[in-house]
């Protein structure tokens, strides 16, 4: 897949959403907009309500260990792996390229770019293949939706960033989270469709965990955040009727995207990577009629798109 028009490296630090700069160009209030940018599920978690004291009172250990064990069984984490709830995924990965001296980190192309925008923060020089010191897996990849394997955790340290994994299980590398060197990481916004709590998990050997539960701080995750995060997690059969949602809904957006030219480059059922004859042309038409896409500065022929709300499907249909 050409992931680079230029044959540059991927250095941008570009990002889905953004609606704000996307009504400056094309008008409209925020209510008007259709967001398809990012891979969050539209349709998230159901918030229960919350006792006052979750809002007003520090977040207590029992409600911090709730969260763990809620964690430990939902993902099936290794006994003797470490559980660290974190104030979002972003939070870490900005933050573990500390636990290891500053040397080469691999980071193959075209993938989520924080990553390597925190191993370069920290003095790391990031490069597209080995062997090096540190290696990032993002698994599933975005934007291709590329998986991992077992034979693929190489770095001395391992980042294995599953933030989308929660659609495919099975897929799950959690099983290597005892291992020496790795971290894997887990995310609320995605597959949850909790962006806005901002609640990630870091996975791994517990002397990494250590250091970044000591670096991080008391009180890091919210009240309402360990709430919900294990009420999301002891519900088993929400997850499983959302992953056959997401499923349908994907196969929903091929049909409609591909009969209008475009090819399907990959993706996960959270979102599509099409290719197009001209991926601004496609976006900046979108964002006339007030939908927002995902283009790469990367590629000039790369859109993602990600999945709408129920009532999107037919405005969808319409404006393609």
């Amino acid at each position: 897949m050409p992931y680079s028009s230029d044959k540059t490296p991927q250095t941008q630090r570009d990002h889905g959403g953004g609606l704000d700069a996307a009504m400056t160009l094309f008008g409209g209030m925020r209510s008007d907009w259709l967001d398809l940018s990012t891979g969050i599920n539209p349709l998230p978690f159901p918030l229960s309500d919350f006792q006052p004291e979750v809002w007003s009172a520090l977040p207590d250990h029992n409600a911090h260990q709730k969260l763990v064990e809620s964690a430990r069984s939902f993902w099936e984490i290794p006994p003797d792996a470490a559980v660290l709830p974190a104030p979002g995924a972003s939070a870490l990965i900005a933050t573990l390229p500390a636990l290891a001296p500053a040397q080469t980190v691999e980071i193959t192309p075209p993938t989520y770019n924080e990553h390597a925008a925190g191993f370069r923060a920290h003095g790391w020089t990031v490069a597209d293949h080995g062997p090096t010191q540190a290696r990032v897996l993002v698994h599933p990849n975005n934007p291709d939706g590329r998986l991992w394997s077992e034979q693929d955790v190489t770095g001395p340290l391992t980042v294995i960033d599953e933030s989308f994994c929660d659609i495919c299980p099975e897929r799950s590398l959690i099983s290597l989270a005892n291992r020496p060197g790795v971290v894997v990481l887990k995310s609320f916004g995605k597959f949850w469709g909790l962006a806005g709590l901002r609640l990630g998990f870091a996975i791994g050997h517990p002397d990494l965990i250590s250091k970044l539960e000591t670096w991080q701080g008391p009180w890091a995750v919210s009240g309402p955040a360990l709430q919900i995060g294990a009420e999301a997690l002891q519900d088993h059969d929400w997850a499983a009727t959302t992953r056959a949602r997401l499923t349908q809904d994907a196969a929903r957006l091929d049909a409609l995207v591909l009969a209008r030219g475009a090819h399907l480059v990959g993706g996960t059922p959270l979102f599509r990577l099409y290719e197009v004859d001209d991926a601004k042309a496609w976006h900046d038409r979108l964002a006339r009629k007030h939908i927002l896409s995902r283009i790469f500065p990367y590629s000039k022929t790369l859109l993602r798109l990600g999945l709408p709300p129920e009532d999107g499907w037919d405005r969808i249909k319409a404006e393609l």
